[in-house]
């Protein structure tokens, strides 16, 4: 499923980037099979605590996988909305489009921590987790950034709102990407150390964690 997901933004970027209408409508089909995967995986976790009524470690797993494709499905909804954003961007006829370099940096930095999020799970690799708290910072600070840049260019020249306001809906949705892989981060600490970091400082997270 993490594979999905992650291949669902690869192609809605390059969709966006490339004007490739078709690969863009791929990447909406593909957010039903997440969903489908989010579902049957819920089933499995809920007969694994029936049946087999896990305790301590193995409960954790069990409810952290619970929480993750929670998380991972949120992500393929807002890989939905680039795709469907940018479908919308090259079939609409505008004399100004929007600058798409101006996103680049920030979805690279988000699908780095998607890949990074996935990995750590498969290793149960914490110093990656608590890592990925600070690469947040970056994320959002990246957003702001953008924001206050299409701002600038919304008040100088009022004909380029429509592309501004595109562009800043793809920021936002990469920006989600973050923080949804953050909280993935967020439960592979707390599966591995039993500790629940949510709405904890990252310096304290370092310091309990890192020790």
């Amino acid at each position: 499923m993490g594979g999905l997901v992650e291949q669902q933004i690869e192609q809605a970027l390059h969709a966006l980037t490339t004007g490739d209408i078709r690969l863009a409508d791929q990447v909406v089909e593909k957010d039903h099979h997440v969903n489908a995967m989010e579902v049957a995986l819920d089933e499995d976790c809920n007969h694994i605590i029936a049946r087999r009524q896990p305790a301590a470690g193995d409960l954790r797993m069990v409810m952290t996988v619970v929480k993750l494709i929670t998380d991972l499905e949120r992500i393929g909804d807002e890989a939905d909305k680039i795709a469907r954003m940018a479908k919308l961007i090259h079939t609409s006829e505008r004399l100004y489009t929007p600058r798409l370099a101006d996103i680049k940096h920030i979805a690279n930095l988000a699908l780095e921590m998607l890949r990074k999020a996935l990995d750590a799970f498969a290793r149960l690799d914490t110093t990656t987790a608590v890592a990925l708290l600070r690469q947040d910072e970056l994320v959002d600070e990246a957003y702001r950034a953008i924001l206050r840049q299409l701002l600038t260019f919304m008040m100088e020249d009022p004909r380029t709102i429509s592309a501004s306001l595109e562009i800043l809906f793809i920021a936002k949705a990469i920006e989600r990407i973050g923080d949804h892989s953050k909280n993935m981060a967020e439960y592979i600490i707390y599966l591995v150390k039993g500790k629940d970091v949510r709405h904890v400082s990252v310096d304290q997270v370092e310091k309990e964690t890192l020790q």
